[in-house]
């Protein structure tokens, strides 16, 4: 599956916040956006949050803006809103 993801590098916190209703998804990152670092770090706290594989989910597009594509395998729709939405 494939998802549209809004980035917030330098970020205070890390958090991941998910809406169903809006279909909005917001990642919120503590690593500056160089040499990689913010993408690895919303990799990292997705796989955590879902619980996938680090195989499992990459940036399909959008690597050097803060909206990016996420593909994720393996998963459904209705199960990935439930995995967002449920308390971290």
């Amino acid at each position: 599956m494939r998802v549209a993801v809004r980035v917030t590098p330098k970020s205070r916190i890390e958090a991941v916040e998910a809406s169903r209703k809006d279909g909005t998804i917001r990642v919120r990152v503590t690593a500056a956006p160089e040499d990689g670092r913010a993408n690895e770090a919303v990799l990292r706290l997705l796989r955590e949050r879902l619980g996938v594989a680090r195989g499992a989910i990459r940036i399909t597009g959008g690597a050097g803006a803060r909206r990016k594509w996420i593909e994720i395998d393996g998963m459904e729709e209705a199960d990935l809103w439930r995995r967002l939405e449920a308390a971290p």
